[in-house]
């Protein structure tokens, strides 16, 4: 079965969240003054139950999505992970499942989530050196633990491993060669993500955006690029090969080079609302639909066959809009 929206995309790629809780405060994510000590987050009988993660992948994979990627907030918080991600390894249709997390509670739980059925993960790591990273992540969280998880998660099978690096101007742009540098020939593949207006707790601004050509630039200049095609269609990443054979890199530009013309990408929250763009300021909940009996498959058809998002095409250079947007660590970027 194929459901498409109205521009024609079908959809290929489900993000859920297990969670809406992290252990670290990034400033460009959850910035502490705004969920501090006093935050309310969901409370456990609003979370989708493993049961009712399983329904909606279901649902999603029998119209045509093969990719699954768990989310948070921190995944690796949600207790007994590993129990979900085996049952969501045993959807029919469903052959690339992944997980991005922070890296803090991996080394640990790799083995477990590879014995699982996890096939790869994502880590977040927005630096090299400790003073950076530890200001980014507010809460002296350092680099060596992150670079031992991505180890550990590489041992376990879980690799090749994708690092992720958001990158804002007078934060961390001189970062970027030293991360390429670090993982040139590791086989991981670093991509840097142009800092993106998603939420509305950010600060975001044009200005602190370092545009994606710019980074292509400065990792050329000492380690000359390629560009080499997409590994699949509606790959967001751009992709660049080392021309000396030692890897490749990726760059995510949504603020510079819009993708919305091939995204297939859906985003369910940890509570159970069906979100069709990043940047959507409301969603349908497929958790009530569940919890009254009704048709889930039938639910993600109406949204998705309504959807004409394209946010990224259109946006201008501030965030004003008519409604509140969903904040990233509630969606999982």
């Amino acid at each position: 079965m194929g459901t498409t929206d109205l521009f024609d995309r079908p959809v290929r790629d489900l993000r859920i969240s297990v969670t809406d809780r992290c252990n670290f405060r990034c400033t460009y994510c959850m910035p502490r003054e705004v969920f501090g000590p006093g935050y309310r987050f969901l409370p456990k009988d609003q979370l989708l139950t493993f049961e009712e993660i399983v329904a909606i992948v279901s649902q999603f994979a029998a119209r045509g999505v093969h990719k699954v990627r768990i989310t948070g907030g921190e995944p690796l918080l949600r207790r007994d992970i590993e129990d979900l991600v085996a049952m969501i390894a045993g959807v029919d249709g469903v052959d690339d499942l992944t997980l991005t997390t922070n890296g803090s509670l991996l080394a640990r739980k790799s083995h477990s989530l590879a014995t699982a059925g996890l096939d790869r993960v994502t880590v977040s790591l927005d630096a090299m050196d400790d003073p950076t990273f530890q200001k980014m992540n507010d809460v002296g969280f350092p680099v060596s633990t992150v670079l031992e998880s991505i180890d550990a998660a590489a041992k376990a099978g879980l690799g090749p491993i994708k690092v992720n690096a958001v990158v804002q101007r007078g934060v961390n742009e001189h970062a970027v060669v030293a991360m390429a540098r670090h993982f040139r020939g590791t086989g991981h593949i670093v991509r840097f993500i142009e800092y993106m207006d998603v939420g509305n707790t950010n600060g975001w601004r044009l200005d602190d955006v370092v545009p994606a050509d710019e980074m292509i630039e400065a990792i050329d200049r000492e380690f000359p690029l390629e560009a080499v095609p997409p590994n699949y269609p509606g790959e967001v990443a751009n992709r660049f090969r080392y021309l000396d054979g030692e890897g490749e890199v990726g760059i995510i530009a949504s603020v510079t080079k819009p993708f919305c013309g091939s995204c297939t990408r859906a985003r369910v929250s940890a509570e159970g609302t069906l979100y069709t763009c990043l940047f959507a300021s409301s969603g349908s909940s497929l958790r009530d639909v569940i919890r009254r009996g009704g048709d889930v498959g039938g639910a993600i058809d109406e949204v998705w066959g309504k959807r004409d998002d394209r946010y990224s095409e259109v946006r201008s250079s501030n965030t004003a809009r008519l409604a509140v947007p969903v904040e990233m660590s509630y969606i999982g970027g």
